[in-house]
């Protein structure tokens, strides 16, 4: 029995609910689980497979129940690459929500801005990335099935219902490219004006990896940054990690609300 299998019988058997919808939550995005009816929690510590998050602001925790009266599998808590040196660590998760009957994921982060106009608070739909860290998680697939088309890794239609969504909420939301650094130490001034020359609007830590898997195990992807920061070199002061804790639930509570109005109809 693989860990995946054994991760869907203890999620059966702890929760009623079937989901098609996963959220993947980013750093100090913890607060979208408050959005969650009759939620039952589930410790990554007791799904096998299921890596347990170092860092502060990430819970590690599967709650299912539902939200806008969508049925969702929320994901507090991602591992990183710069945890332990695998840039497939979150494998077993996505492997776990394809076999739970997931067909789409919607990710998110907390991320430095390399924009002007796009100040921390903001929300970004991202719509491409650039994979700055030249890592994959797919290394060492065995099977042809390794050669994931990454042309629409961001699937279209998602996005466009997210415009929808916040249009309706009237609520501003960005959009751009996603750049993934290694980390964990922050970027240099230079890797940012490296990165804005190459089309980044964003930076960050983490998604990249979960965007990969996700298309290899067929699907389908949306993914938000919540602006935290500006980016190295954009403003001169300092980063830290407190900051982006700190800052993440200003543009969360923006995304929880958009997040709502999207689940209403993203099933359908």
């Amino acid at each position: 029995m693989t860990g995946s299998t054994q991760a869907v019988e203890r999620i059966r058997a702890q929760s009623a609910v079937q989901p098609k919808t996963a959220l993947v939550l980013g750093s100090g995005l913890g607060g979208v689980v408050d959005a969650v009816c009759d939620g039952i929690a589930i410790s990554y510590s007791d799904l096998p497979g299921f890596p347990v998050s170092t860092v502060t602001g990430h819970s590690g925790t599967l709650v299912t129940g539902t939200i806008s009266g969508t049925p969702v599998a929320v994901l507090s808590g991602r591992s990183h690459y710069y945890e332990h040196g695998r840039a497939d660590a979150m494998r077993p998760v996505l492997e776990t929500l394809k076999a739970l009957g997931v067909d789409t994921v919607i990710l998110t982060n907390s991320a430095g801005s390399v924009r002007a106009d796009m100040t921390p608070g903001s929300v970004m739909l991202i719509t491409d990335h650039i994979n700055f860290s030249g890592l994959n998680p797919l290394i060492g697939e065995p099977s042809d099935a390794r050669f994931v088309s990454m042309t629409a890794a961001y699937d279209p239609d998602l996005a466009a219902r997210a415009r929808a969504a916040a249009e309706t909420e009237v609520l501003h939301l960005h959009e751009g490219v996603y750049a993934w650094f290694p980390g964990p130490s922050f970027e240099t001034p230079a890797e940012i004006r490296a990165a804005r020359v190459l089309g980044a609007d964003a930076v960050g830590m983490s998604t990249v990896p979960e965007v990969i898997l996700a298309r290899f195990f067929g699907i389908r992807v949306l993914a938000f940054s919540v602006i935290t920061n500006m980016a190295a070199g954009m403003t001169g002061a300092d980063l830290s990690h407190t900051e982006t804790k700190e800052m993440a639930p200003v543009g969360g509570a923006k995304l929880t609300s958009l997040l709502k109005r999207l689940l209403t109809d993203i099933v359908t």
